[in-house]
This record gives C-alpha cells, sequence and structure tokens, in this order.
C-alpha cells in the first residue's frame, strides 16, 4: 500500500485490479474491442496499408466515442452537461485555431478526421469529450479534491497530445504552420482543457474506472509507439 499524499487516495494491490481487468460483460467486450482496434492499426499502418487504416480513423473513433457511454455507470443530467459542454468548447476553441490562429497557434486539419465543419472535423468534438472523461475518470482514481482531479486531468490530456503531436501530420490529422507544435499549443491545451475538467468532475459523480483506464493506456501505447519508430527512424 502507499500514499501520494494526503489529498491522495490511497492504493494497494486489490484496488489497482478493480481498474485493469474488467468485471462486467459489456466492460469485457469494450475493452478488448479497444485494444483489439489500436493494435490492429499499429499493425496495419506498419504492414499491411498504411492509407487504408488511418482512413478507418473516424469509424475508430465513432465507435470508440459510443463505448464510453455505454461503460457509463450513470447516464443522468450531469454527464449530459459534461459532455455537451466539453464537445461545444472544445469545437469552439478549435475553430477559433484553425481560422484564427488563436489559442494553440496556427495549424490544419488534414483528411483522416471525417467531415468538416469551418475547417474543424466534427468528429473532433467527441474527441474532446473522449479525453474529458477518460483521463477525468483516471484522476479521480488518485485525488478526492475537485481542483486536483480537475489540474491532473488536464495534466493528462497535455501528455495525450504531447504524444501525438510527433505523429499527427505524419497521420494527415493536423499540421501547424512551423510544423513542430509551439509552446502555446500546449498552453492552450492546460487552459483550455482545466474549465472542462472542472466541469467534469462536478458534475459527473460516478465515474467509469476501467474502460477509461484501459483507453488512457490505449492512448499511450498507441501513439508513443509511432512517435518512438518517428524518433528511432
Amino acid at each position: 500500500m502507499f500514499v501520494v499524499s494526503k489529498n491522495c487516495k490511497r492504493f494497494n494491490s486489490s484496488a489497482m485490479k478493480d481498474y485493469l481487468i474488467p468485471v462486467t460483460s459489456t466492460a469485457k467486450i469494450s475493452v478488448g474491442l479497444i485494444w483489439l482496434f489500436h493494435i490492429s492499426g499499429l499493425c496495419g499502418i506498419l504492414f499491411i496499408d498504411r492509407e487504408l487504416f488511418l482512413e478507418t480513423t473516424p469509424i475508430n473513433l465513432f465507435v470508440t466515442f459510443i463505448m464510453l457511454f455505454v461503460n457509463q455507470p450513470q447516464m443522468d443530467r450531469g454527464v449530459a452537461l459534461a459532455a455537451g459542454f466539453a464537445f461545444v468548447m472544445g469545437f469552439a476553441v478549435e475553430f477559433l485555431g484553425v481560422n484564427y490562429g488563436l489559442i494553440f497557434g496556427e495549424y490544419a486539419y488534414g483528411n483522416n478526421l471525417g467531415l468538416k465543419i469551418g475547417g474543424v472535423p466534427l468528429l473532433i468534438g467527441a474527441n474532446w469529450v473522449m479525453l474529458t472523461f477518460i483521463t477525468g475518470a483516471v484522476a479521480a482514481l488518485f485525488f478526492d479534491r475537485s481542483p486536483l482531479k480537475a489540474v491532473f486531468g488536464a495534466f493528462l490530456m497535455v501528455l495525450i497530445d504531447l504524444v501525438i503531436e510527433p505523429v499527427a501530420p505524419k497521420f494527415d490529422f493536423w499540421e501547424f504552420a512551423d510544423v513542430t507544435a509551439p509552446l502555446s499549443n500546449y498552453i492552450g491545451w492546460f487552459l483550455v482543457a482545466f474549465p472542462i475538467q472542472w466541469i467534469y468532475q462536478t458534475q459527473v459523480k460516478i465515474k467509469d474506472r476501467v474502460f477509461s483506464f484501459h483507453l488512457v493506456l490505449v492512448q499511450f501505447f498507441f501513439f508513443g509507439a509511432f512517435s518512438l519508430i518517428q524518433l528511432a527512424s
């Protein structure tokens, strides 16, 4: 057993099993599918047909988005409010970024994230919801107080973006004017993510644990692998 600080939660090996091992049929199927999707995608992009597998990204995102809500322990007004706020705010700041170069810097989206509105893929709003819910749920595993959960959740969102950024242009997801994402991108991510996380932490009372934990791990595994491959090449 260990304690990180007085504001952190106390963990032991039994508690960690609760977060790692799916128990319900829904969780088992969902966790199995997201690992299957991403391992298949990794192998397909590397060894089979890069463009074909990258073009399936919108399908993967949409199915994962649906599974996120299938795995929510409780669907209520708080969940709807948190999801709606994350979608609208996330899409709005992306629109400002793409069209006016505000908050994140100057960048443009490619063609592998599906239908766009105002230059922003519609699924990007859904992606903001997914990242908010899964990182927020993981943050809630470690901290009790909402401010700390919101800070750590926002920090995890920035970390995921940090891992994705090196490969995003290669995958035709998005690309910055200067190729490399500027520091303002990561600062902007945190400043936008924090209020979204605050709404999630205060409105979603009962949080999913297992699916969210695995989806965070999958994000780091999939994009981290490609980032390491790119650094090594």
